[in-house]
């Protein structure tokens, strides 16, 4: 069964926070609330956590996995951004927004596209996430809490545990959160290009 860490959604107890890192630090699968609805998360060289995310939303090698960042520096180790790209992702963060960018050699291949060596980044805005990332100190490995035959992420911690208790380690619970998924935008090519329109504004990359 999974632990569930309920946690203030403004304002996160340290302790509580700490609790859900120690357990990433086990190799831990954690489903956490983000400002654009729940997510799981792993640390980044938890291959075991990585094929339990495939086997649990049904995914294939060609899915870009995000990493959640704490901060546009941490991201800027991560992936290559020309002057374009840089301004745009600067001022759309932190934010609704992932990212699809060239990778860094910072990052893992198997975490790469596998054709075009490119990762999902994003800095999220919410308080539980910004406090989990600096307890942690690195980027937490992400993919959306969007279950195989639906088109909305999970939003309600409790329901989470109720669906996918046997499945995760611990739910962390700060109460409803954001229902719409990121806008994703590609910028693998050179250019934004809109790949699925979500909480965040797509004008600005138009």
């Amino acid at each position: 069964m999974a632990r569930f860490l309920d946690v203030h959604p403004v304002d996160p107890q340290p302790r509580t926070i700490a609790q859900a890192v120690a357990l990433l630090r086990e190799d831990g699968l954690l489903a956490y609330p983000t400002d654009s609805g729940y997510a799981l998360g792993i640390q980044l060289g938890n291959r075991d956590g990585l094929a339990r995310i495939k086997r649990l939303r049904d995914l294939d090698d060609r899915h870009h996995f995000t990493l959640v960042c704490r901060d546009f520096a941490q991201l800027g180790q991560l992936v290559k951004l020309d002057n374009a790209a840089f301004r745009a992702v600067k001022s759309a963060t932190p934010g609704p927004y992932t990212f699809i960018l060239p990778a860094t050699s910072e990052v893992p291949k198997r975490l790469m596209h596998p054709k075009k060596r490119t990762v999902g980044v994003r800095i999220p805005e919410h308080p539980v996430v910004q406090a989990l990332l600096e307890e942690l100190g690195e980027p937490l490995l992400s993919s959306t809490l969007l279950l195989p035959g639906e088109t909305e992420p999970m939003t309600d911690g409790w329901t989470v545990k109720e669906a996918l208790d046997h499945q995760l380690d611990a739910v962390l619970d700060s109460g409803e959160c954001g229902q719409e998924p990121t806008t994703v935008v590609d910028f693998s090519e050179g250019y934004p290009e809109v790949t699925r329109v979500g909480a965040g504004d797509p004008e600005r990359f138009a």
